[in-house]
Protein backbone atom coordinates (compact mmCIF):
# COMPACT_ATOMS: atom_id res chain seq x y z
CA UNK A 1 0.00 0.00 0.00
CA UNK A 2 1.29 3.36 -0.18
CA UNK A 3 2.15 5.27 2.81
CA UNK A 4 2.37 8.74 2.98
CA UNK A 5 4.57 10.87 5.56
CA UNK A 6 3.55 10.70 9.18
CA UNK A 7 1.37 7.47 9.08
CA UNK A 8 1.34 5.53 12.06
CA UNK A 9 3.04 1.99 10.49
CA UNK A 10 3.47 -1.29 12.28
CA UNK A 11 6.77 -3.21 10.93
CA UNK A 12 8.82 -6.43 12.07
CA UNK A 13 12.29 -5.69 12.79
CA UNK A 14 14.84 -7.72 10.57
CA UNK A 15 18.40 -6.28 11.83
CA UNK A 16 19.06 -2.95 10.97
CA UNK A 17 15.96 -2.96 8.63
CA UNK A 18 12.29 -3.50 8.66
CA UNK A 19 10.24 -5.74 6.56
CA UNK A 20 6.18 -6.09 6.97
CA UNK A 21 5.71 -2.69 7.21
CA UNK A 22 1.92 -1.67 7.07
CA UNK A 23 -0.43 1.22 8.23
CA UNK A 24 -1.83 0.71 11.64
CA UNK A 25 -4.99 2.64 10.58
CA UNK A 26 -5.85 0.95 7.36
CA UNK A 27 -5.57 -2.31 9.50
CA UNK A 28 -7.69 -1.74 12.49
CA UNK A 29 -10.73 -0.41 10.26
CA UNK A 30 -10.65 -2.81 7.63
CA UNK A 31 -10.40 -5.53 10.73
CA UNK A 32 -13.28 -4.03 12.29
CA UNK A 33 -15.61 -4.13 9.09
CA UNK A 34 -14.53 -7.56 8.47
CA UNK A 35 -13.09 -6.41 4.82
CA UNK A 36 -10.86 -9.23 2.75
CA UNK A 37 -7.50 -9.16 3.05
CA UNK A 38 -6.85 -7.22 -0.05
CA UNK A 39 -9.45 -3.97 0.80
CA UNK A 40 -7.81 -3.87 4.71
CA UNK A 41 -4.64 -3.26 2.31
CA UNK A 42 -6.39 -0.92 0.48
CA UNK A 43 -6.77 1.56 3.67
CA UNK A 44 -10.29 2.61 5.06
CA UNK A 45 -13.56 3.05 3.36
CA UNK A 46 -14.96 6.44 3.13
CA UNK A 47 -16.59 7.86 6.10
CA UNK A 48 -15.98 4.73 8.25
CA UNK A 49 -15.57 5.14 11.42
CA UNK A 50 -12.28 4.48 14.00
CA UNK A 51 -12.02 1.46 14.79
CA UNK A 52 -10.96 0.48 18.45
CA UNK A 53 -7.40 -0.22 19.13
CA UNK A 54 -6.09 -3.53 18.01
CA UNK A 55 -2.47 -4.33 18.70
CA UNK A 56 -0.61 -5.78 15.39
CA UNK A 57 3.06 -7.00 14.16
CA UNK A 58 5.46 -6.74 17.53
CA UNK A 59 2.78 -5.18 20.15
CA UNK A 60 0.97 -8.40 19.33
CA UNK A 61 4.04 -10.61 19.84
CA UNK A 62 5.34 -8.70 23.03
CA UNK A 63 1.78 -8.74 24.64
CA UNK A 64 1.01 -6.72 28.01
CA UNK A 65 4.42 -4.73 29.00
CA UNK A 66 6.04 -6.29 32.12
CA UNK A 67 6.32 -4.02 34.66
CA UNK A 68 10.07 -2.31 35.33
CA UNK A 69 10.21 -2.10 38.92
CA UNK A 70 12.74 -3.50 41.14
CA UNK A 71 10.59 -5.88 43.44
CA UNK A 72 8.90 -7.13 39.37
CA UNK A 73 12.79 -7.85 38.13
CA UNK A 74 13.41 -9.81 41.25
CA UNK A 75 10.35 -11.69 41.09
CA UNK A 76 10.27 -12.64 37.92
CA UNK A 77 14.49 -13.75 38.18
CA UNK A 78 12.69 -16.49 40.57
CA UNK A 79 9.52 -17.24 38.22
CA UNK A 80 9.30 -17.19 34.59
CA UNK A 81 13.19 -15.83 34.24
CA UNK A 82 14.46 -18.74 36.43
CA UNK A 83 16.79 -20.24 34.03
CA UNK A 84 16.70 -18.15 31.07
CA UNK A 85 19.48 -17.61 29.24
CA UNK A 86 18.61 -15.35 26.70
CA UNK A 87 17.68 -12.60 26.03
CA UNK A 88 18.86 -9.00 27.71
CA UNK A 89 18.61 -7.63 31.16
CA UNK A 90 19.22 -4.17 32.32
CA UNK A 91 21.17 -2.15 35.02
CA UNK A 92 18.21 -1.69 36.65
CA UNK A 93 17.04 -5.45 36.69
CA UNK A 94 21.08 -6.51 37.51
CA UNK A 95 20.33 -4.00 40.89
CA UNK A 96 16.77 -4.88 41.58
CA UNK A 97 17.85 -9.20 41.70
CA UNK A 98 21.05 -8.02 44.01
CA UNK A 99 18.79 -5.48 46.21
CA UNK A 100 15.92 -7.94 46.82
CA UNK A 101 18.48 -11.33 46.97
CA UNK A 102 20.44 -9.55 49.89
CA UNK A 103 17.77 -8.79 51.94
CA UNK A 104 16.68 -12.33 51.59
CA UNK A 105 19.72 -13.57 52.38
CA UNK A 106 19.60 -11.26 55.71
CA UNK A 107 16.39 -12.98 56.79
CA UNK A 108 17.43 -16.44 55.92
CA UNK A 109 20.29 -15.72 58.64
CA UNK A 110 18.45 -14.19 60.66
CA UNK A 111 15.33 -16.81 61.21
CA UNK A 112 18.36 -19.57 61.51
CA UNK A 113 20.66 -17.73 63.79
CA UNK A 114 17.59 -17.28 66.05
CA UNK A 115 16.56 -20.73 66.00
CA UNK A 116 19.74 -21.45 66.45
CA UNK A 117 20.04 -19.52 69.95
CA UNK A 118 16.23 -20.75 71.00
CA UNK A 119 17.30 -23.90 71.32
CA UNK A 120 20.69 -23.03 72.87
CA UNK A 121 23.31 -23.77 69.87
CA UNK A 122 25.21 -21.12 70.13
CA UNK A 123 25.54 -20.41 73.79
CA UNK A 124 29.22 -20.20 75.62
CA UNK A 125 30.67 -21.06 72.31
CA UNK A 126 29.76 -24.78 72.03
CA UNK A 127 27.55 -26.53 69.50
CA UNK A 128 27.64 -24.58 65.44
CA UNK A 129 24.72 -22.54 64.16
CA UNK A 130 23.73 -25.46 62.46
CA UNK A 131 20.02 -23.94 61.51
CA UNK A 132 21.80 -20.73 60.43
CA UNK A 133 24.35 -22.87 58.10
CA UNK A 134 21.36 -25.01 56.57
CA UNK A 135 18.85 -21.90 55.40
CA UNK A 136 21.92 -20.24 54.43
CA UNK A 137 23.39 -23.06 51.96
CA UNK A 138 19.61 -23.62 50.99
CA UNK A 139 19.10 -20.21 50.08
CA UNK A 140 21.93 -20.11 48.02
CA UNK A 141 21.38 -23.25 46.24
CA UNK A 142 18.04 -22.75 45.27
CA UNK A 143 18.91 -18.81 43.99
CA UNK A 144 22.51 -19.81 41.98
CA UNK A 145 21.10 -20.88 38.84
CA UNK A 146 18.95 -17.49 38.64
CA UNK A 147 22.08 -15.55 39.31
CA UNK A 148 23.74 -17.29 36.37
CA UNK A 149 20.75 -16.45 34.20
CA UNK A 150 21.03 -13.07 35.16
CA UNK A 151 24.81 -12.79 34.65
CA UNK A 152 24.17 -14.25 30.85
CA UNK A 153 21.22 -12.11 30.19
CA UNK A 154 23.33 -8.98 31.63
CA UNK A 155 26.00 -9.74 29.19
CA UNK A 156 23.89 -9.70 26.14
CA UNK A 157 23.17 -6.76 27.20
CA UNK A 158 26.31 -5.28 26.41
CA UNK A 159 26.52 -7.16 23.14
CA UNK A 160 28.97 -9.66 25.09
CA UNK A 161 28.84 -13.53 24.79
CA UNK A 162 27.57 -15.10 27.57
CA UNK A 163 30.12 -17.67 28.33
CA UNK A 164 32.41 -14.10 29.91
CA UNK A 165 30.17 -14.80 32.85
CA UNK A 166 32.51 -17.82 34.06
CA UNK A 167 34.99 -14.81 35.29
CA UNK A 168 31.98 -13.90 37.64
CA UNK A 169 32.65 -16.60 39.36
CA UNK A 170 36.69 -17.30 39.39
CA UNK A 171 38.55 -16.01 42.85
CA UNK A 172 40.16 -12.61 43.38
CA UNK A 173 38.51 -11.18 39.82
CA UNK A 174 34.67 -12.65 39.93
CA UNK A 175 33.38 -9.83 42.21
CA UNK A 176 35.47 -7.21 40.03
CA UNK A 177 34.01 -8.51 37.11
CA UNK A 178 30.51 -8.94 38.53
CA UNK A 179 30.56 -5.51 39.07
CA UNK A 180 32.07 -4.06 36.02
CA UNK A 181 29.39 -6.20 33.94
CA UNK A 182 27.20 -4.72 36.47
CA UNK A 183 28.05 -1.20 35.85
CA UNK A 184 28.52 -0.42 32.02
CA UNK A 185 25.12 1.20 30.48
CA UNK A 186 23.19 -0.77 28.19
CA UNK A 187 24.03 -1.61 24.05
CA UNK A 188 22.06 1.07 22.11
CA UNK A 189 19.92 -0.68 19.80
CA UNK A 190 18.88 -4.05 18.97
CA UNK A 191 21.58 -6.68 19.12
CA UNK A 192 21.40 -10.00 18.71
CA UNK A 193 20.01 -11.15 22.03
CA UNK A 194 17.34 -8.73 21.65
CA UNK A 195 15.78 -5.70 21.27
CA UNK A 196 16.85 -3.12 23.85
CA UNK A 197 15.08 -3.68 27.35
CA UNK A 198 11.55 -2.00 28.32
CA UNK A 199 12.14 1.24 30.11
CA UNK A 200 16.00 2.29 29.04
CA UNK A 201 16.58 5.65 27.91
CA UNK A 202 19.16 6.92 25.90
Amino acid sequence: MALARGDEVEFQPNGDRASGIFSIRARMTGAAQGATPAAVAAGPLPGSAPAAPAHFGRNAENGTAAPTGLWSYFWRGLTTNYVNFSGRARRKEFWGFCLFWTIGLVVAIGVGLSVDLSRGDVEGGGDEPIVMFGLFGLYVLLTILPWVALIVRRLHDLGLTGWLAILCFLPYVGGLATLVFALIPTQAGDNKWGPVPAGVRF
